[in-house]
């Protein structure tokens, strides 16, 4: 504390505003009344120290405590506020202070995400920065996305945000109260792709059916590909982006698109294990999901038809900004050596 006052009033004293010196320190938005008021003591008393004061000092939220406390976390940052406050014999209040207003701390979610090893990072890293120019803003505009989710006849909900308001639970209907839970929910996959130019209709699998090679060509690629030049793009050349699924990469199904739609993205030119680069992964689908499934169906074909309605409800301006994001994931990728950006 004493040592970021003095530099504090060193860069204070070389002319630098108050805002400069949080840059230049590098001090969390939370520090900016530390800054102004270490300044203004400075301009009232010539000194950095603390004004006498009338009052109890500070006996548990002390520097040497917060100091023991940093180098927990530092040592393990999966900590809980409580279970320090019990290990410490501290209050929860005073753990909260010392974590959040001298630590400049806050407690954040882990997230679930998919496994990378070594060498798909450095691939992932070596394939964006081949794709750099063809993922450019301007070249966007013919490229339709594409992906597979399943989706289930229960209710989407969200764990940490889904509540409600009451002055007593057992005042809520049991319909707003509880989110109720199957075993093998009933389920069906969907296809989908969208553009900045528009989106092609769902294609549902049909119960039971496996997605391989020749499923994959003959209920989405020759009936819904080979009219999307057509319908989406007037007519012109566009390209197939898909991921690295089994039915994708297989030898029939590139072979397919090289003799009818020679400008596709191979499978040796598409990051492995990025959802995080496919528009439908990081945004579409959630939005579809939030959208059909608020409340639970009591059937497949309540779920296909609120999946079509809410499908063609999505706003084309939603899916233009979903897929303008790529070029800056794509970079942040590179940046991260093929590492999480989320």
């Amino acid at each position: 504390m004493e040592r970021e006052r003095s530099a504090i009033v060193e860069l204070f004293t070389k002319g630098h505003p108050s805002r400069e010196i949080l840059k230049i320190l590098k001090l969390p938005l939370n520090k900016r009344k530390f800054v102004y008021r270490t300044i203004r003591r400075y301009k009232d008393t010539g000194k950095v120290e603390d004004r006498a004061r009338s009052g109890r000092p500070c006996s548990v939220t002390t520097p040497s405590l917060g100091k023991v406390i940093a180098q927990r976390i530092r040592r393990n940052p999966r900590r809980s506020i409580r279970k320090m406050a019990l290990d410490l014999k501290v209050s929860r209040c005073a753990m909260t202070k010392i974590v959040k207003r001298d630590l400049g701390m806050s407690s954040f979610k882990r997230k679930k995400v998919h496994f990378l090893p070594q060498l798909v990072k450095e691939k992932r890293v070596a394939r964006c920065k081949g794709a750099l120019g063809r993922y450019a803003v301007e070249n966007l505009e013919k490229i339709l996305f594409s992906d597979e989710k399943i989706f289930t006849i229960q209710e989407a909900t969200n764990v940490q945000n889904d509540r409600i308001l009451a002055s007593s639970p057992s005042k809520v209907d049991e319909k707003f109260r509880y989110v109720s839970r199957i075993q093998n929910p009933k389920s069906v996959m969907v296809w989908a792709g969208v553009s900045k130019m528009g989106r092609t209709p769902l294609v549902f699998v049909p119960q039971g059916v496996k997605i391989n090679s020749i499923n994959y060509r003959e209920m989405v690629l020759e009936p819904v590909l080979k009219n999307i030049g057509r319908d989406m793009f007037g007519g012109t050349s566009f390209v197939f982006q898909q991921d690295g699924a089994p039915a994708h990469t297989s030898n029939v199904t590139q072979s397919w698109l090289y003799d009818n739609f020679p400008g596709f993205i191979t499978k040796e030119e598409w990051p492995p294990y990025s959802p995080d680069l496919n528009p439908m992964d990081y945004s579409v689908w959630s939005i579809l999901e939030t959208k059909a499934r608020v409340n639970s169906h009591t059937s497949i074909k309540s779920l296909k038809k609120k999946l079509c309605q809410e499908w063609n409800k999505i706003p084309q301006k939603t899916l233009r900004a979903a897929i303008e994001a790529l070029p800056d994931r794509i970079t942040r990728v590179i940046q991260n050596e093929g590492g999480y950006i989320e």
